[in-house]
């Protein structure tokens, strides 16, 4: 689940890790009284307004401006709340802005220059250990960083029954150049950073930039969170700041009705139990002719209300023009899943497109005869290739 850059910096400081203060704010008047306590309680002339999306490149989509007075802050909340911001991260649909964050000017001049460093933690699948992944390329793409200076790139692996060890930490910050007051900041900041990750059941932190400020502190700038929603019921707290605006509405509606679902390209809308089934699936809607238009599990209890919720899922997507229903009964029985499909074409009514319906396992035969003989307008099969030859001819028809 991935959450805003305020809500992230929020889970960072509980864990102590130095953090560019902000105060996030929902309109016009609640920005300008923000940037006044940023002067008030950080001594902050200039503040920098930061549109709240799930995505990254907000700068690069005008996002993200600087305001050096009230006037100007004014200007800049305007500009951004409410417009529709297109990064590379979004597609070119872009995103509502319905938040900002007025966070303080941490590029103040002092002793030393600032510098700007990359620092992501997250899980390296190949070999079940943790990774601390760091550049002293901040403030950039870290995939140009990979493509074009990959020497600049550092990887710490790190044995999560071990943890952190002070050695890697200080690996790190040497690494990065660092030495004195900064070097045992960023030893602080990566220690505080990694606790943070492994407390939170996290699967990525993405701190771009962490900065060197002028007077050798390290601070998190940005704060890119994703926690891992399987392990959700252990957090209520992180839980509750899901934010539904910022993902798909279909994406949402499916996940109300404990629905497994991605929309994907194609022109044959998917409903499945199981997820082998499920890519076994599109592939025969390849072989037979067709695209997958989703990936949509149901789970192994489909029943009226789970199918009549697939069927309005699925239905959302102009480009679908077909469905193919696949359910193998082993936890459910096929005549229940079949009666389910009935009842839930004739709660619809009319569906538009042709349905093939391909029941296997517990009383199969059963199911089909009670598809053959409800008049609707869906092709009942057993066997996967009669249910293949059927989407090559309702798509060719």
């Amino acid at each position: 689940m991935n959450i805003h850059e305020y809500q992230g910096k929020q889970i960072l400081k509980s864990f102590g890790v130095a953090v560019q203060e902000g105060i996030v704010a929902e309109t016009v008047d609640q920005a300008v009284e923000a940037a006044k306590k940023m002067k008030t309680d950080y001594n902050s002339e200039w503040v920098v307004i930061k549109a709240q999306i799930h995505a990254g490149g907000r700068g690069k989509g005008g996002g993200v401006k600087l305001a050096k007075n009230l006037d100007e802050v004014k200007q800049r909340a305007t500009d951004i709340l409410g417009m529709q911001l297109v990064t590379p991260q979004t597609g070119p649909e872009g995103k509502k802005v319905n938040k900002i964050l007025v966070a303080q000017d941490v590029y103040y001049p002092g002793a030393s220059e600032t510098k700007e460093f990359y620092v992501s933690v997250l899980l390296n699948r190949a070999n079940g250990t943790n990774i601390i992944m760091y550049s002293t390329e901040g403030g950039m793409d870290i995939e140009e960083v990979a493509e074009h200076t990959p020497h600049l790139i550092f990887k710490e692996e790190i044995d999560p029954k071990v943890g952190l060890q002070g050695f890697q930490a200080r690996k790190i910050a040497f690494n990065l150049g660092l030495t004195g007051g900064a070097h045992k900041e960023m030893v602080k900041f990566i220690t505080a950073l990694y606790k943070a990750y492994d407390s939170t059941d996290s699967a990525m932190f993405e701190i771009n930039p962490v900065l060197k400020t002028s007077d050798d502190k390290i601070i998190a700038v940005d704060a890119k969170v994703d926690l891992d929603e399987n392990a959700l019921f252990r957090h209520p707290d992180y839980a509750a700041m899901r934010d539904k605006l910022e993902e798909d509405p279909t994406d949402v509606e499916a996940s109300e009705s404990n629905l497994n679902y991605v929309k994907l390209d194609g022109n044959v809308g998917c409903m499945v139990n199981g997820a082998g089934l499920a890519m076994a699936t599109m592939d025969i809607i390849k072989i037979a002719g067709g695209e997958p238009a989703n990936f949509l599990d149901v789970g192994g209890t489909a029943n009226a209300t789970t199918v009549k919720a697939g069927f309005n899922i699925i239905l959302k997507d102009p480009n679908v023009k077909a469905i193919f229903i696949n359910i193998f009964g082993g936890i459910v029985r096929c005549d229940r899943v079949a009666q389910g499909v009935i009842d839930a074409y004739n709660e619809i009514g009319d569906v538009p497109v042709p349905i093939i319906c391909r029941l296997q396992g517990t009383n199969a035969v059963e199911a089909k005869k009670l598809i053959d003989d409800s008049g609707l307008k869906v092709y009942s099969a057993i066997a996967l290739k009669e249910a293949a030859d059927l989407v090559t001819k309702v798509l060719a028809s």
